[in-house]
């Protein structure tokens, strides 16, 4: 198979540096698009991975990003919460009741919000290096 043949190996490498991989991976996946091509949706639902791409019929099914988001979701969120928390707490003193209907609003809403996201930039990552099952 030469390099401008017309046929698709979808388990073959892009012809990028490793680098370039990396980040076009990581770039599509936080836009919650297939990382092969960039133009289909990743996603049928709010988690659920497509089986396959409907642009470019990439087998997105295969890589499995079941406990890195919400690790990674957890991180982020918590690196923003208890900061916000801490500085509330230290600048005005609020009761603890109004603390909590503060921060447990913020920090579920934060979560939902930000788990597609990432979700989306672990696949990519997967993608980027080859990890698949």
């Amino acid at each position: 198979m030469t390099i401008g043949s017309s046929q698709n190996n979808e388990h073959a490498p892009p012809m990028e540096p490793g680098s370039a991989r990396f980040f076009t991976g990581l770039r599509r996946g936080l836009r919650r698009k297939c990382p092969n091509c960039g133009h289909g949706l990743a996603f049928s639902g709010y988690l659920t991975v497509r089986e396959t791409c409907e642009c470019c019929d990439h087998k997105l099914g295969e890589y499995r990003c079941d406990d890195a988001p919400p690790y990674f979701t957890i991180l982020v969120v918590g690196h923003l919460v208890v900061p916000g928390a801490l500085a509330v707490e230290q600048s005005g003193a609020p009761s603890l009741a109004l603390q909590l209907g503060i921060w447990i609003p913020v920090t579920l809403i934060l979560t939902l919000c930000l788990l597609p996201f990432i979700k989306g930039g672990v696949l990519g990552l997967q993608w980027a290096m080859g990890i698949r099952g």
